[in-house]
Formats: C-alpha cells, sequence, structure tokens
C-alpha cells in the first residue's frame, strides 16, 4: 500500500524531515519525493516561499504490523515505546516497552499472543485485493518472552529430574504450540527421558517420561 502527502517548509530538508514523519516512515531514504516548489528567500521576506515536495513511501505488512500495535496502545491510553527489528528468518520483532504496557502480557502470555496473532493478520492482510509477500511477526513486551522461555526451560530440567527419579511420567499443563517446543528442545539435552503431546490442539499436554528403565 503506498501513502502520499504534500508536505512543505522553509527547506527541502526539513520538508523531507516532515514527510518522514507524516508518513511513518522509520527514515527519509525509505521514502521517495518530487520537489514542486524551490524554497525563496525574497527580498527583505518579501516575496518568500517555502519549499513544497510531495513524497510517497511504500507501507510494508511489517509497518502494517507496527501501525497497529501503536494505535492499539494510543487506543488504550498505554505509554509504551514501540520499536521494530529484524528477527531470525526474515520475521520482523516488535518490542513493547513500558511499565503500563505489562496488561498487554496477560496470564502466561495469553494475552501477548493474541496480540501477535492480530498484528500477523494485519501484516499478512489483502491490500487492494492483492495478497503480498508472507510477513512473520513476533511480538514481545517487557522482554517477557526471553524470561517465560528461561522458565520454561528450568521447568523441563525440574521435571526431568522427577521423572528420573520416581521412575514416573509427569504430564505439563496445557501450553500453546511456541511454549511446547521449548519444553521438547530442552528435554532433548537430557539424556534417559523423552517427550510426547498429547490431547486436542487447544488443550495439547506435554508429557515427560522415561526412554528406558535400567534395572540391576
Amino acid at each position: 500500500m503506498k501513502k502520499e502527502v504534500i508536505t512543505t517548509a522553509k527547506t527541502i530538508e526539513e520538508a523531507v524531515a516532515l514527510a518522514v514523519k507524516e508518513l511513518g516512515a522509520p527514515n527519509e531514504e525509505k521514502i521517495e519525493y518530487t520537489v514542486l516548489e524551490e524554497p525563496k528567500k525574497g527580498l527583505f521576506g518579501i516575496g518568500a516561499q517555502n519549499a513544497k515536495i510531495s513524497a510517497t513511501y511504500e507501507v510494508g505488512g511489517e509497518q502494517r504490523a507496527l501501525e497497529f500495535i501503536e494505535k492499539l496502545l494510543k487506543d488504550m491510553n498505554i505509554t509504551a515505546d514501540v520499536a521494530m527489528t529484524d528477527g531470525e528468518n526474515g520475521e520482523k520483532r516488535i518490542t513493547v516497552n513500558g511499565e503500563s504496557a505489562a496488561i498487554l502480557i496477560g496470564h502466561h502470555g495469553d494475552t501477548l499472543d493474541s496480540l501477535q496473532y492480530l498484528a500477523n493478520l494485519a501484516a499478512n492482510k489483502r491490500v487492494d485485493g492483492k495478497k503480498e509477500p508472507y510477513v512473520k511477526v513476533t511480538v514481545d513486551v517487557e522482554g517477557y518472552r526471553a524470561k517465560r522461555e528461561e522458565t520454561l526451560r528450568a521447568l523441563a530440567r525440574r521435571m526431568a529430574a522427577k521423572v528420573q527419579k520416581h521412575k514416573k511420567s509427569v504430564m505439563l499443563e496445557p501450553m500453546n504450540p511456541y511454549e511446547r517446543r521449548i519444553i521438547h528442545s530442552e528435554i532433548q539435552n537430557i539424556e534417559g527421558v523423552s517427550t510426547n503431546s498429547i490431547g486436542s490442539e487447544n488443550n495439547r499436554k506435554i508429557v515427560i517420561f522415561l526412554e528406558s528403565v535400567n534395572e540391576d
């Protein structure tokens, strides 16, 4: 989707900076502009003329996701810093930091997961009936995902030790696919135990069990 604005300022540079701000572009390198009117100083201020430019910005899926998050925060009266960076395998990471933003996390990140889902819908919606290249967006609030991952890995190690000690399988609480992958990944590094997932998708649980029992 292409956005377009016309801006005026004392200099072309100021007009460009204003266009970048109004278009919501990350920097002036991301916009294209045409000078409509050159600035004129005039004589003793008489006949002075501002610079006038026409600028366009091609808004990609990641920008739509970012704008969705920013609008949501504004509508909820949440003051926070929002930034977007490149993640792994071409994905985009949107981070939200601010004390009042913690409400967006929810119980075990369920609200955050819903927010991320909506951000991905915004990023990948059809524009003018056309389907654009798929963009994967992850959303994090106050560094929650890294903290949650470490919590889950510690849980996996603790439950694996329990299984090894009591020789009995342990079933964990239902988790989303992202969290289950973390548990599976951590258990793979522990010798003698393995994992399996059971249940329906909305109530899927991980079972940690002994791979084998060595008898004396």
